[in-house]
């Protein structure tokens, strides 16, 4: 019994022996005598830097700023105030922006003229910028291309809509119909405002709208969110785009995509049975042929009325 009680007192005080031993082991040398909390200890920081990691100012706010001519009303602090709402949205939607700029410079010159042709102010440009940021967008509605044309209204105003020819997506033609509406709604509403947001909500509603209030000026109606930010939205827009440095956005002439290249246009009152036999005959890959003419929407025109359409080739 004796024997049996040396051993397990034994055996107790090399147990302890051990894990003393395990436990200094796991211990930093520069923290004996610290015990296990100097172990635990949270390593050293790297110093914080003594500047703020980023700096925001708000966009300051321009003196005037108009829309077709129709100016801003500053002493209403309505209408200022949701003015920098989008100001502020728009400066601070970095990539966006900034492409919008670099889109500009090859789609502008195409519009430009067109607008110009059918006596639309120039303003009406940015109109396309906010509904499509330049690019043959689909919105979750349906509404296609630069101008965003739902089918029935495209095909009101002369577009052709189906599944091989969509011509939503051609930029000249869906220009020239978004004049033909802007026109007609301008001489119908009395200002370019007002024809602007009957283009977000639909000259009815906007008429139903008017009688309803009262008001004859867009910044005095009380619209649905999205009509009553939009025209604000394009003013904000246009004052970006025509003084880009003045909300921080330096554009170099190398930063901004390219002119559309010189093209040859090829007439066909037939079909094509593969467009991507076409292209490899004009000596353009079916990727170019696509980018150049994104109405044609399949691989193949069947053409069943005999129309006759004007393909663009790039020649450069």
């Amino acid at each position: 019994m004796q024997t049996f009680k040396n051993l397990v007192f034994y055996g107790l005080g090399a147990a302890t022996v051990i894990a003393i031993i395990m436990l200094t082991s796991y211990t930093k040398p520069d923290s004996l005598g610290k015990g296990i909390q100097a172990t635990l200890a949270a390593p050293d920081l790297a110093p914080k830097p003594n500047h703020p990691a980023q700096e925001v100012h708000a966009p300051k706010m321009p003196e005037s700023v108009d829309f077709a001519g129709e100016l801003l009303p500053m002493d209403n602090f309505d209408a200022k105030e949701r003015f920098d709402r989008e100001l502020i949205a728009n400066c601070f939607r970095h990539s966006a922006t900034f492409l919008f700029f670099k889109k500009a410079n090859r789609y502008f010159p195409i519009i430009e003229p067109i607008l110009k042709e059918h006596g639309i102010p120039d303003d009406i440009k940015y109109l396309a910028v906010a509904e499509s940021a330049l690019s043959n967008a689909v919105s979750p509605a349906g509404a296609r291309g630069f101008w965003q044309f739902m089918s029935g209204s495209a095909k009101e105003r002369g577009l052709e809509v189906n599944s091989e020819v969509d011509e939503r997506y051609h930029l000249e033609k869906a220009t020239v119909a978004a004049c033909k509406y802007l026109k007609d709604a301008y001489n119908d509403l009395g200002n370019w405002t007002l024809a602007a947001a009957s283009y977000n909500m639909g000259k009815a509603g906007l008429k139903k709208r008017i009688k309803a209030q009262g008001g004859t000026a867009y910044f005095d109606l009380h619209l649905n969110s999205e009509t009553s930010r939009y025209v604000l939205r394009i003013m904000a827009i246009k004052e970006i785009m025509k003084n880009p440095t003045q909300y921080g956005f330096h554009v170099e002439p190398e930063d901004l995509y390219p002119a559309m290249p010189k093209f040859k246009v090829v007439t066909e009152s037939g079909s094509i049975s593969d467009l991507a036999a076409f292209a490899k005959k004009h000596n353009i890959s079916y990727r170019m042929l696509k980018l150049y003419n994104p109405w044609l929407r399949r691989t193949s025109l069947t053409n069943k009325y005999k129309k006759t359409y004007k393909i663009k080739i790039p020649v450069e």
